[in-house]
């Protein structure tokens, strides 16, 4: 399979994803994202990049239960697949060779 390449907010929305399991949605992953990172972002840039990931075959979704928190609305819910996961390990193997390689500062 040839080999997949993200940017690096997809990279992040994707590692979000997997860290939020279940609770993965627009509104919680937006939120993670800022928490952890300290950067901005914004939903609609997670929306985009949950559409390209989907499109890429990286994350799956589906429509949650309707909530009263949410007026009776439902949330799309996403998931990491096997070949997103499988892209998140490559991406690490490469960044971890590539640190590796840095020589020590003594």
């Amino acid at each position: 399979m040839k080999r997949a390449y993200l940017g690096e907010f997809e990279e992040l929305v994707l590692l979000t994803v997997a860290v939020l399991s279940a609770n993965a949605y627009g509104v919680a992953i937006t939120h993670e994202i800022i928490q952890q990172t300290g950067r901005s972002a914004r939903l609609n840039q997670v929306h985009a990049a949950l559409q390209r990931l989907e499109d890429k075959g990286m994350v799956t979704s589906k429509m949650g239960d309707p909530t009263a928190e949410r007026g009776g609305r439902r949330k799309r819910l996403f998931s990491i697949s096997a070949y997103g996961q499988q892209t998140l390990n490559d991406i690490q193997a490469v960044r971890n060779h590539m640190w590796s390689l840095l020589p020590n500062a003594n």
